[in-house]
């Protein structure tokens, strides 16, 4: 049976459950340092946490999630000063960065140097993705372990991530040794993810860290990295992703009076909008309300995932899912859209 530790916020800043936290916070430290596996939450999603120097915790990661070997894992730190281990010296522009929007929903890819990182963890690569998190529990075991943790999400690989304990555990129960039971992610969506190996910067991932606010900070453009044929640099490049086990179709201009659905009548249908398109939807499609309105895009960029599970539990056939207006702060929800559905769309009339 999975171990389940619980610790939140108001824990942390209790002194008298000081002594029983710390407690909790050893035995995950003594877990990792036996190359153990632990779900740990993060402000983006729950993470598969485990030591990066060690190659079998390493292995163990990719076995629980059956992720492709290719696919590289991002460091999880507390502290700047832990990359003198690992990365090339910091250019001024990335220190800039760093000091802008860490800790928070941002990954940066470095070159990486010597070995003290697994070469599993980067799978092989000469580079590195690293990320401070802004969890209060994810960064008290960051510091308290102080040990460099890979931490892809903590799920089926390809499937919805989750955003709070109980997904890890519906998905991962048996593989791994413990989870983290505290507040649910409040981003929901993985972190954006930018390559600081080559100048222009490139987005490898969008995420809630906007190319608008990197821009701004920068003082420069920011590029994309296009080409998802090559080996990865970062996860959520090249393979399909979040995805239910239904098919799945996002339904570009959302959702109107006019919608026609290529559905037959046997088919029974799911629908993943804002509620504000509920009073275009019938009584019997299955009807999941992803946020308030259209433009609510942190909203439901947080309810992702969870409307995903949902619908993947349900008896549907095939679910719909409307399509944001293309904005910058809707960037990082549609990319994650268009990987569930594997670009599958139809267009609203």
């Amino acid at each position: 049976m999975t171990k389940k530790w619980t610790i939140t916020e108001t824990d942390l800043n209790d002194d008298s459950k000081k002594e029983a936290i710390d407690a909790q916070l050893e035995e995950i430290k003594i877990a990792f340092t036996y190359g153990e596996i632990i779900g740990i939450p993060t402000e983006t999603v729950y993470g598969l946490a485990a030591d990066a120097r060690n190659s079998e915790a390493i292995h163990k990661v990719f076995n629980a999630k059956g992720r492709p070997g290719d696919n590289p894992l991002i460091i999880h730190i507390h502290s700047i000063k832990q990359l003198e281990n690992f990365t090339a010296p910091l250019d001024e522009r990335v220190t800039k960065l760093m000091e802008a929007f860490w800790p928070g929903p941002i990954s940066f890819i470095l070159p990486l140097t010597g070995d003290y990182l697994s070469s599993n963890a980067v799978a092989e690569l000469d580079s590195v993705a690293v990320r401070m998190p802004s969890h209060p529990v994810g960064r008290k075991i960051l510091e308290y372990t102080d040990i460099p943790l890979a931490a892809p999400s903590a799920n089926i690989s390809g499937k919805p991530s989750p955003t709070n304990a109980q997904h890890v555990i519906d998905d991962l129960e048996g593989k791994l040794y413990g989870v983290v039971d505290s507040e649910s992610a409040i981003y929901g969506i993985e972190s954006t993810v930018l390559d600081c190996t080559q100048f222009p910067y490139r987005i490898a991932r969008p995420g809630a860290v906007t190319r608008e606010e990197l821009e701004e900070v920068l003082e420069s453009e920011i590029d994309t990295v296009k080409d998802e044929s090559e080996k990865p640099i970062s996860p959520g490049m090249k393979y399909k992703h979040y995805a239910p086990s239904q098919p799945l179709i996002v339904i570009e201009g959302g959702i109107n009076n006019n919608t026609k659905l290529p559905v037959d009548r046997h088919q029974k249908v799911g629908i993943i909008a804002p509620e504000s398109a509920r009073e275009f939807i019938s009584e019997d499609i299955h009807f999941i309300g992803l946020c308030r309105d259209r433009d609510s895009y942190r909203e439901a960029a947080r309810n992702l995932y969870s409307a995903l599970r949902i619908m993947d539990t349900s008896d549907v056939d095939i679910i719909f899912i409307h399509g944001f207006d293309k904005v910058p702060e809707s960037e990082g929800l549609m990319n994650r859209i268009y990987k569930a559905t594997g670009n599958e769309v139809i267009r609203s009339e």
